[in-house]
């Protein structure tokens, strides 16, 4: 199966419960394609670079996926039609990154 890292922005006015039940549908749709969502890391809500669809923040959850080619697919369907979603970034990786607190230790082990 294939890694794939996904990044989600939802509207600022959902509350974290609304967000945490989002994920959990999307994550449902991957594992009844066959594939399983390996992390789930919730940024929460930060300040967008510029306006979208008329918000000015979002609710930021990315997500590490190993699934078919299928079951990205519809993935992506799900989150296109969902309302709540005002962007969102899927790509095909090598390996999963560490993410941002790894990175950090790394640098400071190194001095």
């Amino acid at each position: 199966m294939q890694k794939y890292e996904s990044v989600l922005i939802a509207r600022q006015d959902l509350g974290t419960s609304q967000v945490n039940n989002i994920v959990s549908d999307l994550s449902e749709v991957i594992k009844k394609e066959g594939g399983e969502v390996v992390r789930v890391d919730n940024w929460g809500l930060k300040t967008l670079a510029y306006r979208i669809k008329k918000n000015r923040k979002g609710h930021y959850v990315i997500m590490n996926i190993s699934a078919p080619a299928h079951a990205i697919a519809e993935y992506e369907r799900i989150m296109h039609f969902n309302e709540d979603i005002i962007r969102y970034m899927t790509i095909r990786v090598d390996e999963f990154s560490e993410g941002v607190a790894a990175e950090e230790k790394e640098t400071e082990e190194a001095e």
